[in-house]
């Protein structure tokens, strides 16, 4: 391949890859406000991260040991003992298409884009409905089934016993069942995780939203051990970095902040509920974690709340903006302020 036409074949991945929220130096590029200016409401990652203490010098100067004690805060956690800590969720996402070999897969539409893209770049045949018409002729279909559970970015959700009937049906053919439960920890009771994984699910769970520490970069693949032990194989050693470990094990194993935050999630997610709605942005479906608002006037919704540097993220099939919550009242005040001038701005479109 020449230089000319590698370089094209670069640019073309570039552009062909998924656009998340929170970019937020693009969003100061193009609307003028300083970096820090922002209130960023375009993830659904928790505005209060977990407090944790920082992690001793020694973890920064040896490499991480799996006896740490963070394996085992997560099965406490999480409630499986069929688990596998990697560099945040994407990292599973990017490799279970590597351990199969190509076939059909069924995913919901709009979803996290991350699972679609890292499918059909592996070579698999990608085949996408909306969630709420996915069934068991589709199912049928497809040798994987990839859901987000909730969905992101609309918040639907996937009834438990719909769930296990795919997985039993996937199970009889070798297929697969993958669970992305990014943003279940506020509602862990509408988890899919067994004490020991069944055959065909794969359930992968984020640290980074309800604990509001994306950076960190920690995430949870669980399946059965044999899957297991040949994603960590992909993964090679230390996927997980000493720091991050030392952090993610206080904040799995400290029940009086899960608790508190659950019901801070979910009194702040009415409180930001009514805001919207009272300034013409009605919320289809409100999550613990972030609201989802079919409009066709989003792109001017966004754009006139960027003005104001409040950023959002907008999505153009179907067209709708989802919004995260405020971290306290001084920016719910700002986001009201802000809301009543984009609303007349809108209006005059």
């Amino acid at each position: 391949m020449g230089t000319d036409t590698a370089s094209a074949s670069k640019v073309a991945m570039a552009r062909s890859a998924p656009v998340h929220g929170g970019d937020l130096r693009a969003a100061s590029a193009r609307f003028g406000h300083a970096l820090d200016g922002w209130l960023d409401l375009s993830t659904g990652i928790n505005p209060h991260p977990y407090p944790f203490s920082t992690p001793a010098m020694v973890d920064w100067h040896r490499l991480p040991e799996a006896e740490d004690g963070l394996e085992a805060a997560a099965r406490r956690y999480y409630g499986t003992e069929d688990l596998l800590p990697l560099a945040g969720t994407q990292m599973a996402i990017k490799l279970l298409p590597r351990l199969r070999r190509p076939g059909r897969v069924l995913l919901a539409a709009p979803s996290y884009a991350e699972h679609a893209h890292a499918w059909a770049e592996a070579g698999h045949r990608v085949h996408s409905r909306p969630a709420q018409g996915i069934d068991d002729a589709a199912v049928a279909q497809a040798d994987v089934v990839v859901l987000v559970h909730p969905n992101n970015p609309d918040g639907y959700r996937y009834a438990l016993p719909r769930l296990e009937r795919w997985r039993a049906q996937l199970a009889q053919r070798g297929g697969w069942l993958v669970v992305d439960e990014a943003f279940m920890d506020a509602t862990p009771e509408q988890s899919m995780l067994r004490p020991w994984m069944p055959p065909a699910l794969i359930v992968l769970r984020s640290f980074g939203k309800f604990f509001g520490l994306a950076g960190a970069r920690v995430g949870f693949a669980c399946a059965e051990p044999d899957l297991l032990a040949a994603l960590a194989d992909a993964a090679g050693p230390w996927a997980v970095a000493g720091p991050s470990r030392v952090v993610a094990r206080q904040a799995l194993d400290d029940r009086v902040w899960q608790r508190r935050t659950r019901d801070w999630l979910e009194e702040r997610s009415a409180v930001t509920h009514q805001l919207l709605a009272r300034h013409g942005v009605r919320p289809a479906v409100s999550t613990p974690l972030f609201h989802w608002i079919p409009t066709s006037q989003a792109a001017q919704w966004q754009t006139a709340l960027a003005r104001r540097a409040v950023w959002t993220r907008r999505f153009e099939q179907p067209c709708a903006l989802r919004i995260g919550l405020t971290a306290n009242d001084a920016d719910h005040a700002r986001l009201g302020t802000a809301l009543m001038a984009a609303s007349a701005e809108v209006e005059a479109t």
